[in-house]
């Protein structure tokens, strides 16, 4: 089993908390993971990525140069990443953020309006959650209950507050996923 994945947004999204989450749980799952951020100068505002691979086998190297899915947060990281997802891979997209459709057809796509569903959860910061929750619908690598238990491990102590809201914001995104892939499969 291999999965590899890019979360890509403006910093401050929570990219790459979401995909150190990722590579903490495949760590809980005795897995083999390596976690690769990259980031603008600016910081917040400014562009931020990160790969994510996870592995039950020793991984070669943490580049990856077409990932199995994207989890894109903003029109610059879809128009950047759209074109490397392997045919057959993944597209979660922020679609309140995203005002086109993807235009690939070879890839299972997950538009969730994830910023619209963090304000109505309670906090615009738990968008990444949303979108972390609906890539597990699609990509069951982890259950949203390991996921959970890394993250009640990992959060620091500030943040512990956050994490009923982050459990919902997991279980909404796998909700909305569901919902547009039962969507899709009747059209």
């Amino acid at each position: 089993m291999k999965t590899d994945l890019v979360i890509a947004g403006f910093g401050g999204q929570g990219v790459l908390f979401a995909g150190q989450l990722l590579a903490h749980a495949a760590l809980d799952a005795d897995l083999h993971t390596t976690w690769y951020p990259s980031y603008g100068p600016e910081m917040r505002g400014g562009t931020a990525n990160c790969t994510v691979v996870i592995s039950d086998e020793p991984i070669g190297s943490p580049v990856v140069a077409r990932p199995e899915a994207a989890l894109v947060l903003n029109l610059p990281s879809l128009d950047r990443y759209e074109p490397l997802v392997r045919p057959g891979g993944l597209l979660v997209v922020n679609a309140s953020l995203i005002d086109r459709q993807v235009r690939r057809t070879d890839v299972d796509v997950v538009a969730i309006p994830a910023d619209d569903v963090a304000a109505e959860l309670g906090s615009p910061r738990l968008t990444n959650m949303v979108l972390v929750g609906a890539l597990l619908a699609r990509r069951p690598v982890f259950t949203l209950d390991h996921v959970v238990a890394t993250l009640e491990r990992v959060i620091p102590e500030r943040h512990r507050q956050l994490l009923p809201a982050n459990r919902a914001a997991l279980e909404r995104g796998a909700e909305l996923a569901d919902e547009v892939g039962a969507a899709a499969a009747t059209d």
